[in-house]
């Protein structure tokens, strides 16, 4: 399995703070889809054609959420003892199967949709 260095700054981080005993699967789980949920209220009553993230606040804002989502996505993976990048590398083998350009070029049509 590859380890990132981020997450064992991340595994130090915890230990240090005698966190690990909070730190099990379920709860990070909850924890990256309520930090998801945060980086979704940001955007919540936005228009969709609004350029209003290029704000130096707003993006800022954003980009504490997209580090707090992945933060915890990588504490879970370390956790479950899940290599990222293959397990990756491997889903988007199977999208490119799902979703052939030839069939899927343009379009958000979902794979199960696309006609074959």
């Amino acid at each position: 399995m590859n380890e990132l260095k981020i997450q064992k700054e991340l595994r130090e981080f915890a230990k240090k703070r005698d966190w690990e005993k909070f730190h099990n699967l379920k709860n990070i789980a909850i924890s990256i889809n309520l930090e998801s949920s945060e980086l979704l209220e940001i955007f919540q009553w936005e228009n969709e054609n609004s350029n209003f993230w290029f704000k130096k606040k707003i993006k800022s804002l954003i980009e504490e959420e997209v580090a707090d989502v992945m933060l915890y996505l990588l504490r879970f993976v370390d956790i479950a003892k899940i290599d990222i990048e293959k397990v990756c590398i491997e889903k988007i083998k199977k999208n490119k199967r799902k979703y052939p350009i030839s069939l899927s070029k343009g379009i958000s049509t979902k794979y199960n949709k696309l006609k074959r």
